[in-house]
């Protein structure tokens, strides 16, 4: 028993050692520095003087103070790199405003949503006088002139018609129908010059039935006229994503709304970055850039577009934007509810005021 006993007291010593080393190696894990995957995104992420900063840079840090842990930034270049290493496991979460769709949703986990967006559009603001001149030379400002004037020489040539070697008003030839398109051009505006009437009766059943016309027909077709003159922006012919197949459309490359140009059918120019898009805007080489909202206003603000460039007032879809983590992560459902606490504390409300 004695021996037993002895024999018992180093074994015990050995596995409290074990269980000690065991129990100090899942507290270390639990303080496992966090590798935090960012791309730039302003406002919501953007480095300045060496700084890591934005709105999502904010709500990660109010989240991370009940958190407690130790974290560390992985940047990437591009929103597919960073996609691609989310969903590889490179990084533990991405707190970039990343908009959740049912694609990404297969190979990653998102969080609950923490900033709801908006896909909108950017266009030139154009002088009022410009807008003008442009619908003047437009091609709904022609052919409702042309339909107007071919109205207006078919009854012109009616009573010319019936008018012809009877009225000597109404002469032969070429001429003559000169005269019947005066005369059809007076009656209809009711100018009433009264150079030139028609005298027999075949004549003044068209005159009569022509002057009625005219009020109902000049009041429609002066209407269209008007209305390519009328100084309108290109948004106001915007209400969903297909309105926009008749423009040039401009996006940020291999982004949740390229894809919805592509799958709504509307063809459009790729481009790097938002800057490069809004340069392409601004040169005149696109009508429309459609991207974020938010990120459309920071980018129009702080690139000086204020006087060439202006946000549509127009929601084309609703984005909700959210952290990422690898498929599976337990660190997805820790940080839900602690998430979910920080969007409704009066910190995030005061930097969503900013």
């Amino acid at each position: 028993m004695k021996i037993f006993k002895l024999l018992l007291i180093p074994l015990l010593a050995i596995f409290s050692t074990v269980g000690f080393s065991q129990e100090a190696d899942s507290l270390n894990s639990k303080k496992q520095t966090i590798k935090v995957g960012i791309k730039p995104a302003p406002p919501f992420v953007y480095e300045e003087q060496g700084t890591i900063q934005g709105l999502s840079v904010e709500l990660w840090q109010l989240v991370d103070g009940q958190l407690g842990s130790e974290y560390e930034y992985v940047k990437y270049e591009t929103i597919d790199e960073l996609i691609d290493a989310t969903a590889n496991g490179e990084v533990d979460l991405s707190i970039n405003p990343v908009t959740v769709t049912s694609q990404r949703m297969q190979k990653l986990d998102f969080s609950q949503p923490y900033y709801i967006s908006s896909t909108t559009l950017a266009q030139r603001d154009e002088n009022e006088m410009l807008k003008m001149i442009k619908n003047l030379f437009s091609a709904d400002f022609f052919s409702a002139t042309l339909v107007l004037v071919v109205v207006i020489f078919i009854f012109g040539l009616l009573i010319w018609v019936f008018e012809k070697g009877k009225n000597e008003e109404f002469r032969k030839g070429s001429k003559g129908i000169g005269d019947g398109f005066w005369w059809s051009a007076v009656t209809m505006t009711t100018v009433g010059y009264g150079d030139k009437a028609p005298r027999t009766f075949g004549g003044r059943i068209i005159g009569f039935i022509w002057m009625f016309a005219a009020i109902i027909l000049i009041s429609g077709l002066t209407a269209s006229i008007a209305s390519s003159l009328t100084v309108q922006s290109l948004d106001a012919q915007i209400q969903n994503f297909s309105d926009l197949k008749k423009f040039s459309v401009g996006t940020v490359k291999n982004t949740s709304t390229s894809k919805t140009l592509t799958q709504n059918g509307v063809s459009f120019e790729e481009y790097a970055n938002v800057e490069s898009g809004l340069e392409a805007l601004k040169n005149d080489e696109l009508d429309f850039f459609v991207y974020d909202k938010p990120i459309l206003n920071h980018f129009i603000k702080t690139n000086g577009y204020n006087d060439e460039l202006v946000i549509v007032d127009k929601t084309l879809k609703t984005d909700y934007y959210s952290f990422m983590f690898p498929k599976g992560s337990e660190l997805r459902s820790t940080l839900d509810p602690i998430i979910v606490e920080q969007i409704k504390s009066p910190q995030w409300e005061v930097e969503m005021a900013k």
